[in-house]
């Protein structure tokens, strides 16, 4: 009988979070939510952060990830940028150390690289990669929700959840081992 997995990926933001839910049973990927968490309408910066770990719990409960998969802050020139999203990314991982979920972290290239091969991918070439890898059929309202599923399928790929004792580097090295998987 085949485990089933499950991995929570996020693209933290504090004005966007995204969020994708992915489960893996034996060779079988299978997208089983996507979504945002709109936060720009709250001015205060700690009441977003509220906001953020309250939704992590929330959909921890209702999906129960094994493993939770996040994008990396990059380095940008706005200081104070990069410090409100590191407290974002802060803030979802400490609500799944509250529940005791393992958590990987992945760089912005690496999950680009992971899905399209290419470490400089845009975000519209990650999600017509993983629009045909999952099946997805409707666009989702922004692609901060793309680049959290983004996160998770990096994860499955990085840590060969596929096949006992196969790795996949990206989605080159799936596709090779995988042919019959894409339509």
């Amino acid at each position: 009988m085949a485990s089933e997995r499950i991995i929570l990926g996020i693209d933290p933001g504090t004005n966007i979070m995204g969020y994708g839910i992915i489960c893996i049973e034996g060779n079988n990927l299978r997208l089983v939510a996507l979504g945002l968490l709109k936060l720009n309408k709250y001015e205060d910066h700690m009441v977003r952060l509220k906001i953020i770990f309250e939704r992590m719990i929330s959909l921890i409960e209702q999906y129960n990830p094994d493993e939770l998969s996040i994008e990396a802050p990059f380095f940008g020139k706005n200081v104070q940028s990069m410090l409100k999203l590191g407290r974002a990314q802060g803030v979802a991982i400490a609500a799944a150390l509250s529940r005791a979920i393992p958590i990987f972290e992945y760089s912005p290239r690496k999950i680009k690289q992971s899905i399209t091969g290419k470490g400089a991918a845009s975000k519209e070439q990650v999600a017509a990669m993983l629009f045909r890898l999952l099946n997805i059929t409707e666009m989702p309202e922004a692609l901060d929700a793309t680049d959290a599923v983004a996160a998770a399928v990096c994860h499955y790929f990085q840590k060969g959840i596929t096949t006992p004792g196969k790795k996949y580097s990206g989605w080159k090295s799936f596709l090779a081992n995988n042919p019959d998987r894409i339509s």
